[in-house]
């Protein structure tokens, strides 16, 4: 008897390329043609302002992806432009911090400071003095707002300034005492916005004329303004006369005199002094943590830290120091890119300049890997059994995720970092696998040394993200919870994840509880949104392993 087709119509087992019978609606086509669902407006905001959108993906390009995800957050901010922004500093300001950038939280911001009502240009206001934490970020915002509400000229575009935005833009000189803006203000008075236009304090203060409260913080503004003089604002103004000073060194003992005794940050000093061992080992000890991991290479270059030097020391307990890490904000990506750009022991910061080269102490690559896992905060085993997939198709490895310009490295390689640390804390209760159009064994155990995972490549191939439920069955491996580490564009498979999902818990285990970390903010997953054992969320997130350990105990 010939083969019925229509027997193959099934909304038990659908090939992933069609949609499943009677959910058609509900689902889209993703980028490598297989039927997925999409994600929820304020998910999708949440994985953007997560991920970012830089370098593009396997299947869409940068520019594409970032058309989409802006107009994700446009129809966020029309829909609710309040919890936008308020979504928007959540993520922005947890500590540790969410996200490894903060540009896209930013330009959510600049977005609803020009496309938001009343209410959400007043919940601008109300957060992006805490969002823009310094002056890049601030020109970053002016950057962002002035593409989105400004009007157009001959040569460009002019900011269009409003009541609102001049009380947002003078928030940020009013947050916090006189020294603390002082100190945010000599750090960097002039930066460029993302566009490359320059951005100097002392245009954004004309436009916002903040009211000042105090005749010291009087006496900041017309110095920022270039109305008061160098000795009238530093009798008022301890942080700016300690920059003026630390500008006035001429050499190495007077700069190391200036930080032992004013305690100045490295940005305060002359740049002809920063070449000198003997000021960097100085700098050591009071530099932020965060300005600390970006200088490792430099100190090491210039000769700071050598191998059993007492300035390496001192460099590897603050890497390791957990409460500094926090207060820091430091995000476990930033240690994972310090990690592998100073292994390599090359960069090359700028396309025109020379290439530095550097030879990493051993101590200092080993503080950087104990601070990455330290970074994640304390979080104990669930008691709970896992299964983590990691998504090793080919497009897993064209992807590098980046921050600030520089590779973290492809998706594939930061799902296995997660990878090694949800299996670290769940010890002898966790096992990992690889997933393409089969299962593979993967390389990840709960002892993987993080320096390892820079030479994995994915086993390339297409993608079925069923496999990991189907696996399971097969193995009759009862778990309590799946994490599943994808860009979500599965297309391979003979049945969708949701169905294969299903079936394991209709033959296995029919608690499991499952988190698809999404590697890229492309819109897409393949947990079905009427189920409530499914939580949606960005790889990328810093919390990852502290919502995985409470979702599925």
């Amino acid at each position: 008897m010939a083969r019925d087709p229509l027997a193959s119509v099934s909304a038990f087992q659908t090939p992933q390329s069609r949609p499943i019978p009677g959910r058609e609606a509900e689902q889209v086509r993703n980028n490598a043609g297989g039927h997925v669902f999409a994600k929820d407006l304020w998910t999708r905001l949440e994985d953007f302002i997560i991920l970012g959108t830089t370098g593009g993906t396997y299947y869409v390009g940068e520019d594409r992806l970032t058309a989409d995800n802006a107009q994700v957050v446009f129809d966020a901010i029309a829909a609710d432009g309040v919890r936008a922004v308020d979504l928007a500093t959540e993520i922005s300001t947890a500590r540790p911090p969410r996200a490894p950038k903060n540009r896209p939280a930013l330009f959510v911001l600049a977005a609803a400071a020009a496309r938001g009502d009343a209410g959400t240009r007043q919940a601008v206001k109300a957060s992006l003095a805490r969002v823009a934490r310094t002056t890049d970020h601030l020109a970053s915002f002016f950057g962002y707002w002035k593409n989105l509400g400004g009007k157009a000229t001959g040569g460009g575009t002019a900011p269009v300034i409003g009541r609102a935005m001049r009380s947002a833009i003078a928030s940020w000189f009013l947050n916090g005492d006189v020294d603390q803006v002082a100190w945010r203000v000599c750090k960097a008075r002039q930066r460029k916005t993302p566009a490359g236009e320059a951005f100097a304090l002392r245009d954004a203060l004309r436009i916002a004329h903040p009211k000042a409260d105090s005749p010291a913080r009087r006496a900041l503004f017309g110095w920022i303004a270039g109305n008061v003089s160098d000795d009238d604002v530093r009798a008022q103004v301890p942080a700016v006369d300690a920059f003026l000073t630390a500008q006035a060194v001429t050499g190495p003992v007077e700069a190391i005199g200036v930080v032992r005794e004013r305690g100045v940050p490295w940005e305060f000093l002359p740049d002809a002094v920063l070449t000198e061992p003997g000021v960097w080992d100085e700098l050591v000890d009071t530099i932020g943590m965060t300005a600390l991991i970006r200088n490792l290479s430099r100190m090491t270059r210039i000769g700071t830290l050598t191998p059993m030097g007492d300035a390496t020391r001192r460099a590897a307990a603050r890497l390791t120091n957990a409460d500094a890490l926090a207060k820091a904000r430091i995000h476990p990506m930033d240690l994972f890119l310090a990690l592998r750009v100073y292994g390599a022991g090359q960069a090359k910061p700028h396309p025109r300049a020379d290439a530095q080269h550097w030879s990493p102490v051993p101590a200092v690559v080993d503080a950087l890997e104990e601070a990455y896992e330290l970074s994640f905060g304390h979080t104990e085993p669930s008691g709970r059994r896992l299964l983590v997939a990691v998504d090793s198709s080919g497009s897993m490895g064209f992807h590098r995720i980046t921050s600030g310009g520089a590779p973290l490295g492809t998706c594939y390689e930061v799902a296995n970092a997660m990878a090694v640390i949800l299996n670290r804390i769940e010890g002898g209760d966790c096992h990992v696998i690889d997933v393409d159009t089969s299962v593979h064994a993967s390389r990840v155990t709960a002892r993987t040394n993080l320096r390892e995972i820079s030479q994995w490549r994915p086993s390339g191939g297409g993608t079925d993200l069923a496999l990991p439920f189907q696996w399971a069955q097969q193995q009759r491996l009862e778990v309590d919870g799946m994490v599943l580490f994808t860009d979500n564009e599965t297309w391979a498979g003979r049945q969708h994840a949701s169905q294969a999902l299903t079936a394991y818990r209709q033959g296995v285990n029919g608690g499991v509880r499952v988190v698809l970390a999404a590697m890229a903010a492309n819109g897409h997953t393949v947990g079905d949104p009427r189920d409530e054992g499914v939580l949606n969320m960005a790889g990328l997130d810093a919390s990852l392993p502290m919502v995985v350990n409470g979702y599925i105990r």
